[in-house]
């Protein structure tokens, strides 16, 4: 080894002048006092402007010691048993390969002596060490040994043949096991949050807990470590004591809420528990309960929807509806056009399930059917109130939908969701609902319909070749097909190799005008309503969709995952489709 200190090491490279190295130490020292969690070599690196791959390289070649690339390893179970999982993760160091019995471990600083000192007292034989950034041992770590291996670990250690059912049930207060059980749960709530995971599902397998997140809409299956199931019953207890429900309770479903604070920042989980074969399947939804800034012209629409969804919102009276499937956005697009026209001149008053976003100078009751306070009893009471605009979470059944209209008819404007699949449909649903089709005619001014698409990665975003063969198959407005230009997300780093990141809605605004009103009244089909919508100018969800990944916001593929359903309507209306996105 040619250079023994880091101080030699960075005098020879020419990073640092041995006068310099105290002031830097200095400065490290009140970085990790503020909460700074970088090492030297990671701060003296950042410091001059050095990427930590290159300095280690450097350092590498200046120790005589080996640098690996980890993403293009795979390591085997015979490598990583050579080394244990509580100083693999404590040290944060990871096994690379096994030749001739001597045991290959990547580090990030090889200075940190306590580290070098526990991997070779864990090793039992030789013991090469070579380097790499960090960020790629913590990924390595992840996906090799599976999120909160080393906490699995510790209640290994702990379990002293104890059968964890039993003794959790018996109300545990203290003992390392139940430190571990709720170090892992944090684990996977924090790993979710980093991961800017929605949804959090737990579920129980003959042979195994498979944790999924669900991530941009999609899910994503967790690595976990094996002996996961064993724990599965203290696990799933731990859930169930930090959202307040009955832990003994195992044959009934059953739903409670944990708050948490993460970064500073307040999150509320929505957990929910039904019994399954293999055990009690659990999910959580997150959910930001923090302050954000919601405005129309970040929602993504187009200029001709914008323009009219702000006209809509200044009418004095009438029903605004948002449809769509769960986590299609709905609440965001309900919240933004209640931010646009709040004013001190305004009372505004909303009965949502839950509370999701915290409006300041809005009047917010969350409905608690426990104790009777539903939709349809909160709306009741909350025209006794004198409000100006009226929020209802959903319209769930006929009593809420007749109090809505009813609030609508005497001079409110009523903001609410629905569940169909378009906006045509919503006037179907109403009126099976058991609403006059003359009270539906006359209340409704607009129904929008969403979904929400994937956007491409921005930091991996190419160019995509499409054949106009599959183009004209899809729909793909003809005439647009010589010109038209697609993009795709390569996959990289950022966005986990899939090639998507973040999400924007797709929109069909439905505006109810003189021509539709006849054909409500006659209890048309959807189909038809639908026709006549597009030749008053609506434009499908489709349709929309063409607009954005002509634009290079999402791609093709992302359109026709969540528009299948819409597929009759383009087919309805054939070369209209095409007149439409020219416009």
């Amino acid at each position: 080894m040619p250079f023994v200190s880091l101080r030699d090491f960075l005098d020879q490279a020419g990073l640092a002048k041995p006068s310099e190295f105290e002031e830097l130490g200095k400065a490290w020292r009140v970085a990790v006092t503020n909460g700074s969690q970088e090492t030297l070599l990671n701060f003296i690196a950042r410091e001059r402007g050095v990427a930590e791959d290159v300095f280690l390289k450097q350092l590498a070649q200046s120790l005589g010691w080996p640098y690996v690339d980890l993403p293009k390893l795979s390591l085997g179970p015979e490598v990583r048993n050579k080394l244990t999982t509580k100083v693999a993760f404590q040290h944060t160091v990871i096994p690379t390969a096994l030749e001739n019995g001597t045991l290959q471990v990547a580090v990030s600083n090889p200075f940190d002596s306590d580290m070098l000192t526990a991997v070779r007292f864990s090793v039992e034989g030789p013991v090469q060490f070579a380097l790499t950034p960090r960020l790629e041992i913590e990924k390595a770590l992840k996906k090799y040994y599976g999120v909160g291996a080393e906490t699995l670990d510790e209640m290994d250690e702990d379990e002293e043949s104890v059968d964890l059912d039993i003794a959790y049930d018996k109300d545990i207060t203290e003992g390392e096991q139940e430190a571990s059980v709720i170090k892992f749960v944090n684990q996977i709530i924090w790993e979710a949050y980093k991961d800017r995971a929605t949804d959090i599902h737990l579920e129980p397998q003959e042979d195994e807990l498979r944790i999924r997140y669900r991530i941009d809409g999609i899910l994503h299956q967790t690595p976990m470590p094996p002996q996961l199931k064993r724990f599965q019953s203290a696990i799933l207890s731990r859930i169930k004591v930090m959202s307040g429900m009955n832990i003994a309770e195992k044959r009934l479903p059953q739903d409670g809420r944990i708050n948490v604070r993460i970064k500073g920042e307040e999150i509320d989980i929505r957990v929910s528990t039904v019994p399954t074969v293999y055990g009690e399947s659990t999910s959580l939804r997150l959910l930001s309960r923090g302050k954000i800034f919601l405005s129309l012209d970040k929602l993504g629409f187009s200029p001709q929807d914008e323009t009219a969804i702000r006209e809509l919102i200044v009418k004095p009276h009438g029903i605004i509806l948002i449809t769509g499937p769960t986590g299609s956005g709905k609440s965001t697009s309900l919240y933004a056009m209640l931010s646009s026209i709040n004013s001190v001149h305004k009372r505004i008053i909303t009965v949502e399930e839950p509370v999701e976003y915290e409006l300041r100078g809005i009047n917010q009751i969350a409905v608690r059917p426990d104790i009777g306070l539903t939709f349809a009893m909160g709306l009741r009471h909350i025209l006794r109130q004198d409000p100006n605009v009226i929020m209802v979470g959903e319209i769930r059944d006929l009593e809420t939908a007749e109090i809505a209209i009813r609030a609508a008819l005497t001079g409110h404007l009523v903001f609410s969701t629905l569940h169909t699949n378009d906006s045509p449909s919503a006037f179907t649903r109403l009126i099976d609902m058991g609403i006059e089709p003359f009270l539906v005619a006359s209340s409704i001014e607009a129904i929008m319909a969403q979904r929400l698409v994937r956007t491409i990665c921005p930091a991996c975003k190419t160019e995509q070749p499409v054949e106009p063969a599959y183009l004209r198959k899809i729909g793909f407005p003809p005439d647009e097909i010589p010109t038209a230009r697609f993009w795709h997300g390569a996959g990289c780093e950022a966005c986990r190799q899939l090639g998507y990141q973040g999400r924007l809605a797709i929109y069909e605004l439905l505006v109810v005008t003189e021509a539709l009103r006849p054909l409500i009244l006659q209890r048309a089909p959807a189909s038809t309503i639908a026709q006549a919508a597009i030749d008053d100018g609506m434009r499908t969800l489709r349709v929309d969709g063409w607009n954005k990944v002509r634009n290079g916001i999402t791609t093709i593929e992302e359109v026709l995952r969540v528009t299948q359903i819409e597929e009759h309507l383009d087919a309805l209306v054939g070369g209209q489709t095409q007149m439409m996105v020219r416009s």
